[in-house]
Formats: C-alpha cells, sequence, structure tokens
C-alpha cells in the first residue's frame, strides 16, 4: 500500500505580537448615545432554531472496492492530531511572549530616545541608537527562527502522524478487500458516497493505539 501524505493543518498560529485591547467606541459630539430601553420594554430574546439532526451514517456498500479517509477530520479530532495541535500551539505561545519581551524592550529604549532630547550627549544618544539597531536585528533574526523551528516542529508532527496512521489504515483496507483508499482532500471527487468514508474507523483504532501503553523495551543482558 502506498503511504497516505498527512498534512496537520492548524490555523491561526502565526507568530505575531498581539494587537492591544479593543476601546469602546465614543459617539460624535452631536449624536446621543445608544439607550438601553428599561427592563421593563426590552423585547424578549427570539429563540434560537433547533439545531439541525445530523444524518445518520450510511453502512459502507456491500462489495465496494473502493473507500476514501478525510485526513484532515482524523487529524483534527483523534488523540493523536489533538496532542500535536497543543504541542504547536504552546511552542507558538512561549515564542510569542519572548517576542514581546524583546519588544518591550526596544520599546523602552525607542521612549528614552525620543524624551531624551536636548538632555542626552551627543555620545549617550549615538549609543542608544546603536543599541535600538542592535534590538531591531535581535528582534528580525528572533522572528524568523522562531517561524523556522515552528515549521520544522509541524513537519515533524506531522511525518509521526503519518507513521502511526499508515498502519492502521493498511489494516482497515485488507479488513475490507479494499484495492484503493483515496484522501477525499485531493481525490478531485465532486461526490462520493458517503458510506465509503471510513475516516470515523480508522479514528477509532487510531485512538485505541495512543490509548494502549508503549511494551517496554527489552532489557540487555
Amino acid at each position: 500500500m502506498r503511504p497516505l501524505k498527512t498534512m496537520i493543518v492548524i490555523a491561526g498560529l502565526g507568530l505575531t505580537l498581539a494587537a492591544g485591547p479593543v476601546v469602546a467606541q465614543t459617539p460624535p459630539a452631536g449624536q446621543p448615545a445608544a439607550q438601553t430601553p428599561p427592563a421593563g420594554e426590552q423585547k424578549p430574546a427570539t429563540p434560537a432554531p433547533p439545531a439541525p439532526t445530523p444524518a445518520a451514517p450510511q453502512p459502507f456498500p456491500e462489495g465496494a472496492k473502493i473507500a476514501y479517509i478525510d485526513l484532515q477530520f482524523i487529524a483534527t479530532n483523534s488523540i493523536e492530531g489533538k496532542a500535536a495541535t497543543a504541542k504547536i500551539q504552546e511552542y507558538a505561545k512561549k515564542k510569542t511572549a519572548e517576542l514581546a519581551e524583546k519588544n518591550k524592550t526596544l520599546e523602552a529604549l525607542r521612549n528614552k530616545l525620543l524624551q531624551g532630547g536636548t538632555v542626552l550627549s551627543d555620545q549617550a544618544r549615538g549609543q542608544l541608537e546603536k543599541d535600538i539597531d542592535k534590538m531591531n536585528r535581535e528582534m528580525q533574526y528572533a522572528q524568523t527562527d522562531a517561524q523556522s523551528e515552528q515549521q520544522q516542529l509541524t513537519n515533524d508532527l506531522q511525518n509521526e502522524f503519518q507513521t502511526r496512521l499508515n498502519p492502521i489504515v493498511d489494516v482497515v483496507a485488507k479488513e475490507k478487500g479494499l484495492h484503493l483508499v483515496l484522501s477525499i482532500a485531493d481525490s478531485g471527487a465532486i461526490w462520493a458516497n458517503t458510506g465509503l468514508n471510513i475516516s470515523s474507523e480508522v479514528m477509532k483504532r487510531l485512538d485505541a493505539a495512543a490509548k494502549t501503553p508503549a511494551a517496554p523495551a527489552p532489557v540487555k543482558k
């Protein structure tokens, strides 16, 4: 069986500094502020429409020789996928905090230069400008390194995920007598019988394997 290529997609993990808090907007002069009606005059909240009942899963078609899996579904919902996501999020959180500290140092140097005015000597001003330039370069290098390290971590976790997933897909495919298992993300199909989707079965076995403790390494005599 040719190995399936997996992609663990993690959204919104760019290593960028967080923006400041959002300030409530004040209405322009001459315009009244929005009034909140008294409690007795408030209109009752419109009840939310009931959630649609999910369709019952279709059984696997008897005699089918082709199936498909949704790799992103498995990566997002499986124990292995969630663990990988948590590792990347923790790394991004740590590096973002480090970059924020460097940014605070840089801002302090800039403020010192601006507030120094004519009080600073030419030598002191020149040294401050050098320190600011040096810190700017350090910030750029730190951000580039952090992004590179995060990408390497993501690649390593994807490879580990694929190493654990492929044997399970192989077992399920052989049990069902399949000739081909497609990835729904890149198969190019515009319609498929949902009974051919074996993602849940594969993920259930992947989770079971993740919960099984690893066998202890043999003791060398």
